[in-house]
């Protein structure tokens, strides 16, 4: 067994490069997909409804492309294939966004989008855990951090930029202004430069290599070995779930509840579903295995899965509702076509590119603090800061005094960029670190599965239908998140050898 190399700085910047094109492609989606939906004629309360695309596209793609990609491997490497068919289909997706013209288009696009991003997405979280040593890897994904920060500043501001460029920033009404669709145009470009860069400038370990080093197995939190006994002692759960998930779309159906609810109800039918499907298709098959490995998940894993659905219900939440939430407390405007909102929501991309900005800041204090007070501490008090800049923004009038809000909101996103994966890295076997990194992804998907059947029906039901009360909703989720953290054991530090080689 040998130790990985040390890589140097550079080397770290050129494999996690790529994720600033991925996140400006996510963040001209997050920051303005709300405003292209009201500007095409949707409702607030079924705004949540048609982000849906989002998260399932995440739970979907994500286990899928780690499974093959841990079983990959040719002339570009293992992850790089990955990194570049995603590219290619999410630039093209940037392209053609911003001219849809109708909503059921942009739904359909928000699909192809996510989608498109996700592949590339998933095999860079994997990506860290193959090429660093586990010393490292809080910097690596702290790196990845700092890029998302970056990528997200100039992509949120994009459209305010352009405003003040002199590009139209209004539009005909169910017309897309052009400042958002330069700014999509802008996005194509930058993702496919950055993640080419990426593959170019990187190499990759063989998986003989990977079998040789010292961390091929888990440091910490061992991998249940029950797993591969064969999924049938399932059977009750899974026919448990399938008659709940279709109980809860029959009771939504005959009392007319809120239909959003439906996505609740079939998705706990699905899962149930696709877990008596896995005990029906060979053992060794794609669909087997990733069941097996969700039912076989370290203890580690299963602890960080709970803190994971706290902070992307949290995140969500801001996504989906502080465009409708500023654009109506702080600028008194719900027309879509009139120039305070189109004003509030270009306000929101500032914001947007401010909690990114503050969370590059943060990535590059993280390192130090997780020296100091450890992985699990240290995402305490971020996960609290982003609480805190959350419920502020009840109280603040001011939309300017609002960029003071997104400090907090900024380190919470670095940390839960970074921190959950370093802990979940050294808990899982190299053999297998894209398929689980690819399973975690269910417990960031999960949360906004819930939040689009749960958001709007709360939002409307108990405060009235003010998406303000969203971001309350949000800050209180990040509070349970970071309690939640305490509860995940802590790898003991392994050190980088003294003398071990860049490669």
């Amino acid at each position: 067994m040998t130790h990985k190399p040390q890589l140097s700085f550079w080397q770290i910047w050129n494999m996690c490069f790529g994720f600033l094109g991925i996140q400006f492609g996510f963040a001209l989606q997050n920051a303005n997909v709300s405003r292209i939906f009201q500007t095409l004629g949707a409702d607030v309360e079924a705004i949540p409804l048609l982000w849906i695309a989002a998260p399932l596209t995440g739970l979907l793609v994500q286990p899928i492309v780690g499974y093959l990609s841990d079983r990959t491997w040719t002339g570009l490497g293992r992850r790089r294939p990955y990194f570049l068919v995603g590219a290619v289909l999410a630039s093209l997706a940037l392209f053609l966004f911003p001219n849809v013209p109708a909503l059921w288009v942009a739904a359909g696009m928000l699909w192809l989008l996510d989608a498109s991003i996700n592949i590339s997405m998933e095999p860079f979280r994997a990506f860290v855990g193959d090429q660093m040593a586990p010393a490292q890897r809080p910097t690596g994904y702290a790196m990845q951090s700092f890029f998302i920060g970056v990528g997200s500043v100039v992509a949120s501001m994009l459209p305010w930029i352009l405003q003040h460029l002199g590009v139209d920033n209004t539009a005909p009404e169910g017309k897309i202004p052009d400042t958002v669709r330069y700014a999509f145009y802008a996005g194509g470009v930058v993702l496919l430069g950055a993640i080419t860069w990426t593959v170019v400038r990187t190499r990759e370990y063989s998986p003989q290599e990977l079998a040789a080093f010292d961390d091929h197995e888990p440091a910490v939190a061992e991998v249940r070995r029950d797993a591969g006994a064969g999924l049938t002692r399932w059977t009750s759960l899974a026919v448990a779930a399938l008659v709940l998930g279709l109980a809860g779309w029959f009771v939504v159906a005959r009392f007319g509840l809120d239909k959003q609810l439906y996505v609740l109800a079939g998705g706990i039918a699905a899962y149930g579903a696709l877990l008596l499907l896995a005990m029906r298709t060979r053992q060794d098959g794609m669909l087997a295995n990733i069941m097996q490995d969700l039912h076989g998940m370290p203890r580690a894993m299963r602890r960080l899965a709970v803190v994971q659905f706290f902070s992307w219900f949290a995140l969500f939440a801001m996504w989906i509702y502080t465009t409708p939430a500023v654009t109506s407390v702080h600028y008194a405007a719900t027309d879509t076509a009139s120039a305070a909102y189109n004003e509030g929501a270009n306000w929101v991309g500032v914001l947007f590119a401010a909690y990114n900005l503050f969370a590059a800041l943060a990535a590059v204090l993280i390192p130090g603090m997780v020296r100091r007070i450890g992985l699990r501490m240290s995402h305490l008090v971020n996960a609290l800061l982003g609480a805190a800049g959350l419920l502020s923004m009840l109280v603040i009038h001011d939309p300017k005094w609002l960029l003071l809000s997104m400090v907090g909101v900024g380190f919470a996103w670095a940390s839960i960029l970074s921190l959950p994966y370093a802990l979940l890295s050294d808990s899982v076997p190299a053999a297998k670190m894209g398929v689980y990194m690819g399973i975690f992804n269910f417990f960031i998907v999960i949360p906004q599965l819930v939040a689009v059947s749960l958001l709007g029906l709360m939002v409307k039901g108990l405060f009235g239908n003010q998406p303000i009360y969203a971001l309350l909703i949000g800050g209180v989720s990040l509070v349970l998140a970071g309690l939640c953290v305490l509860r995940v054991p802590e790898p003991a530090a392994t050190p980088v050898p003294a003398g071990a080689a860049a490669h």
